[in-house]
């Protein structure tokens, strides 16, 4: 007797409602861990608000539309977190909406289905997605485009070449990773015949010109940073760089198939492997691919990652350009074109048990590590109480000086805290690298005042060596503990020695050439 779950009914009847149902439980699992568990933001959300807040126009982390973004999420929910861990489902939410949308053209809409449902498994669309930044927003973006450029080649919608040139210019704002998917689609045009033959009109021009003009700035400071591509094509030369590279370039495909481990699981039950009894299951069968459709998909779910990991080999990047989610967007959508035109659903019990569980336990294993983790002697930077410890600093500035606070620096990731919480969100200062914060300087912190702060074990607080080298006036206060949100298990109290400089406004020191003539 033929039994089919209520879950692979639902596939086979509303499969865009279950696509959606998916989506909108692990976008729900995913905001509420962070929200209501995570004392402190995760990852780099700290510098992305910290840069975010000063609208610059680019900056060591690449353009600036992501940090924009965030900055603008957080202002949103009333300086909450909560803004941004939702801008980060949202754009979980879009890159399935385009897979889905994409699959549906392709495979149909009960097989592009089972493309996004296989995306769970994928580990880059869930456990760092509360770390919005530059990746998470690329990874939507590329999406969209690879959806919209099948819309406009295949289809021949000539509305969605407006589309394209716009979105490529947001990715080309978000990532200079854009640069790689912009050549992935000319080469796929130039070298597909079916591809080429939409250049034929005017709009795939116009909408290049619209990518072009919007790149070229970028190219400009891409040729203007680094040692040049010269210099680079030098250190390839010896044997040694060239093993060296190899084995940098297998450590990042690896990564890449690293986190498919999920997706494999999944597979591996619907294929039946390891259990060799068969049973009677339902079989969810689609039409014929066309070939056009099968290189497409083929082409952009293996030719960028190609592309991503030799460039980040070749510039001295330990991760793939572009981080890897955008890369693997297609992952599901390959893994469902490959099966054939009729998947045979067998096991239908432990598919959908693993399939929850892939859903469930990464986030519940999230919230076991916010309270296990000092057991065992490990710090998260998700249980600092990043709000009490901006508070504490912004409030002892203006009580000593009678003014905001308007800088912080010392340790980055405490400082970008401060700069995150503190009411008056001052700037953040990377003493030990200004270059990569050029929108405050030392002169600054003479003239508006700063809190210097760096995290001690000791009673004294004395600051670091290399701290009290750029700061070698600093009076140093007694060191503030903090208590952490959950318990400290086996860790330290959370101890911060600080300093205040004290503004001093009319103070106008003298450059140094000339400070050398006068000597």
């Amino acid at each position: 007797m033929l039994y089919v779950s209520i879950f692979v009914e639902l596939l086979r009847s509303r499969p865009a409602l279950a696509v959606w149902i998916a989506a909108l439980a692990q976008a729900t699992l995913w905001f509420l861990v962070p929200t209501v568990f995570y004392a402190g933001p995760p990852g780099d959300v700290p510098f992305v608000l910290a840069i975010g807040n000063e609208l610059q126009l680019g900056t060591y982390l690449g353009p600036p539309l992501a940090f924009w973004l965030a900055e603008g999420a957080y202002v949103a929910a009333g300086n909450s977190l909560a803004g941004v861990y939702l801008l980060s489902q949202i754009c979980v939410g879009v890159t399935y909406y385009a897979v889905f949308s994409l699959g549906r053209s392709i495979v149909g809409a009960q097989h592009a289905a089972l493309a996004v449902l296989l995306m769970v498994g994928i580990s880059a669309f869930t456990v760092p997605t509360p770390d919005f930044g530059p990746v998470t927003l690329t990874m939507a973006l590329w999406a969209v485009i690879l959806l919209h450029y099948w819309r406009a080649v295949n289809e021949g919608k000539r509305g969605y070449w407006v589309a394209l040139s716009v979105e490529i210019g947001l990715l080309f704002l978000t990532t200079y990773a854009g640069l790689l998917l912009f050549g992935m689609l000319a080469l796929f045009t130039a070298v597909n015949k079916r591809a080429r033959a939409a250049m034929y009109s005017t709009d795939p021009w116009l909408a290049s010109l619209v990518a072009v003009v919007v790149l070229f700035p970028h190219l400009l400071w891409l040729t203007e940073t680094g040692e040049g591509l010269a210099a680079r094509l030098m250190r390839l030369r010896s044997p040694e760089a060239v093993i060296d590279n190899f084995n940098a370039w297998l450590r990042q495909i690896t990564l890449i198939l690293a986190a498919h481990a999920g997706l494999a699981v999944l597979v591996s039950a619907v294929v039946g492997w390891p259990w060799t009894r068969h049973e009677p299951s339902p079989v969810i069968v689609r039409e014929p691919v066309e070939p056009f459709a099968r290189q497409f998909i083929i082409y952009f779910a293996v030719v960028p990652a190609l592309a991503a990991t030799i460039v980040a080999v070749l510039a001295g990047w330990p991760a793939p350009v572009g981080g890897i989610a955008p890369l693997v967007v297609l992952s599901g959508l390959v893994v469902v074109l490959l099966a054939g035109n009729g998947i045979e659903l067998s096991h239908q019990n432990i598919v959908i048990a693993a399939w929850f569980g892939l859903l469930l336990v990464p986030p519940m294993l999230a919230v076991i590590a916010v309270f296990t983790m000092p057991w065992v002697g490990i710090d998260l930077n998700v249980n600092k109480p990043a709000r009490q410890i901006a508070q504490f600093f912004a409030d002892s500035f203006q009580k000593r000086t009678g003014t905001p606070l308007a800088v912080v620096a010392g340790d980055p990731r405490t400082a970008a805290l401060i700069s995150l919480g503190a009411p008056s969100r001052p700037s953040l200062l990377l003493d030990a690298t200004p270059e990569r914060t050029p929108w405050v300087t030392f002169d600054d912190v003479r003239r508006k005042g700063a809190v210097i702060v760096w995290p001690t074990n000791d009673t004294v607080g004395a600051p670091p060596p290399e701290i009290k080298e750029r700061f070698p006036d600093l009076v140093v206060d007694q060191p503030r503990v903090f208590e952490r949100p959950v318990w400290s298990g086996r860790l330290p109290v959370l101890r911060y020695g600080w300093a205040v400089v004290r503004p001093q406004p009319g103070e106008k020191p003298a450059p140094a050439k000339e400070e050398g003539k006068k000597k």
